[in-house]
């Protein structure tokens, strides 16, 4: 009888043990299933649908540090840093030496704000792997944002090091040469930066702003040329525009926006500047052309975008060309009641108010003015 009982309880354990091993490898086999649809589904950019098979994923798995990093990854790309930080952790807390999710969570840390904990998080995958220009740049970008724009520069100075094709990295040095007033150098990396990679828009970005901000107004121009011709927009063409008429091309700068009006049509930010361009024009030559053509513009302006916050100080300022002190008082009162507030509107408004006698407006809009004006 002992032996029966031996024996059938050996047979039930085998048995167990058999179904156990089957449902581990059918468990082992739905994880990667499910790891794999959500890989497929991040493919095709459906984040829902990669969240659903990963949390599938997690709910068999729940020791397993994958499922986590890869929802949490999902969560990150998705712009829900609160989700994405708590799957993470817990990828961080199931396997502590895992490089990528460190790297992660000094993302989501540093997308939050919260530099410090970025640069923890950096500073421990650096420990793992000291040759990573990657993270060394993640590390200087984390530095710059929380305000230390000379350790920053130190530390891309090393990612640099190790790749010289790196053009991000000479663009963030440059800023952060520009910010520790080292102009030369700041210029010297944006150019290194488009070297690199001359399609960068930001290092133009920065090289035009540097350059014609220290009166080098040609090497500026240059760069607003290049950005309107690899990113052709009419708020491009302005930029162009705008520069021509800082450095005294008039006609460059005529031409260009009639380019651009004739090449974007349906754009309000074209005929604001044609507008502006005609006023200032008109302003300092008292030129009729010039007060019609700005006339026009204006008239454009309120067929594009009637809720234009510029609307009411262009309209403003051709009534005070043509005399009507009375609506451009009202039209000025508007525009500075409008925001964002451009601080040139106080000043027209205290030259409106002044025409017509009324003091107290006009003292006060040109105190306004002297405050907010730079």
């Amino acid at each position: 009888m002992n032996r029966l009982v031996l024996a059938c309880v050996a047979v039930a354990a085998l048995v167990g043990a058999i179904v156990l091993g089957w449902f581990e490898v059918r468990q082992g086999r739905d994880f990667r299933r499910l790891l794999a649809a959500g890989d497929a589904a991040l493919a095709q950019d459906q984040t829902s649908a990669a969240i659903e098979a990963f949390s599938g994923a997690i709910a068999l798995r729940r020791d397993s540090m994958l499922g986590w990093l890869k929802r949490g990854d999902t969560y990150h790309r998705t712009g829900d840093f609160g989700s994405a930080l708590r799957d993470l952790e817990q990828a961080n807390r199931l396997d502590p030496d895992a490089p990528r999710p460190m790297e992660l969570l000094g993302d989501v840390n540093d997308a939050l704000g919260h530099h410090a904990r970025a640069i923890e998080y950096y500073s421990r995958f650096l420990t793992i792997d000291d040759r990573a220009p990657r993270i060394l740049y993640k590390l200087a970008l984390a530095h710059y944002r929380g305000g230390n724009a000379s350790t920053a520069s130190d530390i891309v100075k090393k990612a640099l090091a190790l790749d010289r094709q790196f053009a991000e990295a000479y663009y963030l040095l440059g800023i952060c040469e520009r910010d520790t007033r080292r102009p030369d150098e700041a210029a010297a990396s944006f150019r290194r930066a488009l070297v690199v990679n001359p399609t960068f828009a930001p290092a133009r970005e920065e090289l035009a702003a540097l350059e014609s901000g220290r009166g080098r107004r040609r090497e500026g121009l240059e760069q607003l040329e290049a950005l309107a011709a690899l990113q052709p927009s009419a708020e491009r063409l302005v930029d162009v525009a705008d520069a021509y008429a800082r450095s005294g091309r008039v006609d460059s700068a005529a031409a260009t926006l009639a380019r651009g009006a004739e090449r974007y049509p349906s754009s309000a930010v074209v005929y604001e500047s044609l507008a502006r361009f005609w006023l200032d024009a008109a302003e300092a030559q008292r030129d009729q052309v010039a007060t019609r053509n700005a006339s026009m513009a204006i008239d454009g302006v309120a067929e594009r975008d009637p809720q234009s916050s510029e609307l009411p100080l262009l309209r403003g300022r051709i009534q005070l060309l043509t005399g009507d002190a009375a609506g451009a008082e009202r039209s000025l009162q508007v525009a500075t009641a409008t925001l964002p507030v451009n601080p040139a509107a106080f000043r027209y408004l205290a030259d409106a108010a002044a025409r017509l006698g009324h003091r107290d407006v006009a003292r006060l809009a040109q105190a306004r003015y002297a405050a907010l004006a730079p």
